[in-house]
């Protein structure tokens, strides 16, 4: 028994490893990879898994421990400060109407309420894992549309979080007065663990941190502990898990903790997802391909939709309202242990486990490209999204007033070079498509002009002919080439700094004429190789050197804007 346990896991990581370096090569998430693999070693194909189904399952559920716990570990209850109204107000209305469409869907379709319900929830939730990796790829967690996409999904994990602790709940059937007093005591041991955590166990870890490897077991015995206790008492081990990373969100070994756990993680993780493509099981019928096909186009269009509506409320630009709104349009790992759970309580059927994964392959694939090529996508649909153009938070005689320095961006290093502006006796004005940002700087007295730097009829609009310096901390090289256009129809003599994230679009940019392109990771090499020869080993230099550094952190914490930056 245990050597056909441990051949048919052997035929499970090579399929899925082979899968996942085609679905790199093809630019699709690994997910995709793992779900299809499921596929192909379950009952309509190889069908290795039958055997050992109850194995793989334990298998996967750990792995969905591990997952949970690491994302709760960067759910600290702080970051609701920092994430705005805006994610939190559109993360709320797009799992109500996302919600509320999906299972009015299923109803009409003549599915019972408290399936209806289990769907509507599933396809309200959308990917942390996926959306969080691609954008990272591209560079983009830390741009605008990338902080409010990680905002609405902040929001969501704590939906979700919510719905797993209270389907259970539910489960037992009993009456309302007990359903609330049992919610009433999760709640009470929660709050219990969070004291316990912050009053105990951080301590604990300035001890365990001595040893990593004392560090990362403690790690694993606390999330499987509090994922059991969970269990015993009639939850679900996902929200113990998930508990158990929230609570030490706050820690200061958080990174170090999630860290060295991911690789253990990502090998559970992968027989979870195939796992669930093992579901994928019976007659898949032309009636099941056309639901799933219908919630697919239910998410991949609605979703952005309601999401570049909130955004376009709240005066954001199209462009940031469509890249934000499109990176959200695919299920997420989340649903899928939505949809496991019902079935395990026996409240779904084997084939809405088998729509769920049609669903996520088919979104998640939809959506991989359509974040790769979300650039692309606007430029071809911008002529049609105007209805999502936010209102602009400037007046038409800021564009007629002539500034010697033009700052484009100041979200990034755009805060240290405002500063600097600031010393010089130049007239400068700040270009950047945050509202907020606009707002914030406007009640410093800072000229400032709303727009997005990539929108070429925004920059017609802007006279440039008397601009003696204009700088762009935009990555983008697409944006920076259209500024370096428009300098050049104006007849414009202005130095041009650019600024790129890799040194191959900055030779790029140096050919196209550009003066000086900052690449900031080379600049802070060079800062601190200067740094080495001046002060070689003058420990005092270097103290020196770190109590100015903190005081300029600090001071930047202390502004107003600290938090759009």
């Amino acid at each position: 028994m245990v050597q056909e346990v441990l051949l048919n896991l052997s035929i499970i990581i090579i399929v899925s490893a082979v899968l996942a370096v085609i679905a790199r090569i093809i630019k699709q998430p690994p997910i995709i990879a793992y779900l299809i693999a499921g596929v192909v070693v379950g009952p309509l194909f190889l069908n290795i898994t039958a055997s050992s189904s109850e194995f793989i399952q334990v298998f996967a559920h750990i792995g969905v421990a591990f997952l949970l716990f690491i994302v709760g570990l960067s759910l600290d209850l702080r970051v609701l400060k920092e994430i705005g109204v805006v994610s939190t107000f559109a993360g709320i209305a797009e799992i109500i109407v996302v919600g509320g469409i999906g299972f009015l869907i299923s109803a009409g379709l003549g599915m019972g309420s408290t399936t209806a319900l289990y769907i509507g929830a599933a396809l309200a939730f959308s990917s942390t894992v996926v959306v969080v990796k691609i954008l990272s790829d591209k560079k983009e967690i830390d741009t605008l549309h990338g902080r409010i996409a990680l905002g609405i999904l902040i929001i969501q994990d704590f939906a979700a979080a919510i719905a797993l602790m209270a389907i259970p709940l539910l489960n037992s059937g009993a009456s309302q007065l007990s359903v609330l007093i049992s919610f009433s005591e999760v709640i009470g041991i929660i709050a219990a663990i969070f004291l316990f955590s912050a009053f105990a166990l951080n301590k604990f870890m300035n001890y365990l941190a001595r040893s990593q490897e004392s560090l990362f077991l403690f790690g694993i015995a606390w999330a499987l502990a509090l994922a059991v206790l969970f269990d015993r008492l009639g939850f679900s081990l996902e929200i113990g898990a998930l508990i158990a990373g929230m609570s030490l969100a706050s820690s200061k070994y958080t990174l170090e903790l999630g860290s060295k756990i991911k690789p253990l993680r990502d090998f559970f993780v992968v027989l979870f997802f195939v796992f669930f493509g093992t579901q994928l099981a019976g007659q898949i019928g032309w009636d099941l391909v056309r639901i799933s096909l219908l919630f697919s186009a239910l998410i991949i269009i609605v979703k952005p939709v309601i999401v570049m509506t909130i955004l376009r409320i709240f005066g954001y630009k199209k462009k940031t309202n469509f890249l934000a709104g499109t990176s959200l349009a695919q299920i997420s790992e989340f649903s899928l242990i939505l949809i496991l759970l019902g079935y395990t309580l026996g409240h779904l059927s084997q084939d809405i486990m088998s729509m769920a994964v049609l669903i996520a392959i088919f979104t998640i694939g939809a959506s991989s490209y359509g974040i790769y090529y979300s650039h692309a996508l606007f430029d071809k649909l911008s002529k049609i999204l105007g209805v999502f153009e936010g209102r602009r938070y400037m007046k038409k005689e800021a564009f007629k007033e002539k500034y010697d320095v033009i700052l484009f961006g100041y979200h990034r290093i755009g805060y240290k070079l405002l500063n600097a502006l600031k010393e010089t006796k130049l007239s400068f004005a700040v270009v950047d498509h945050n509202p907020n940002v606009i707002l914030s700087l406007g009640k410093e007295g800072i000229n400032c002009i709303y727009g997005d730097a990539s929108d070429k009829g925004f920059l017609s609009e802007l006279e440039l002919e008397n601009v003696r310096l204009a700088i762009s901390t935009v990555p983008d090289e697409n944006t920076n080439l259209s500024i370096k256009e428009r300098l050049n129809e104006t007849g414009s003599k202005a130095i041009f700094i650019a600024t790129a994230e890799q040194p191959r679009r900055a030779f790029e940019l140096y050919e196209k004429g550009v003066d000086y392109v900052i690449v900031p990771h080379h600049l802070g090499g060079e800062y601190a190789s200067e740094m080495i020869k001046s002060f070689c080993l003058n420990a005092a230099k270097y103290r020196d050197a770190g109590r100015k550094h903190l005081k300029e952190l600090l001071k930047a914490k202390k502004s107003s804007r600290f938090e759009l930056m």
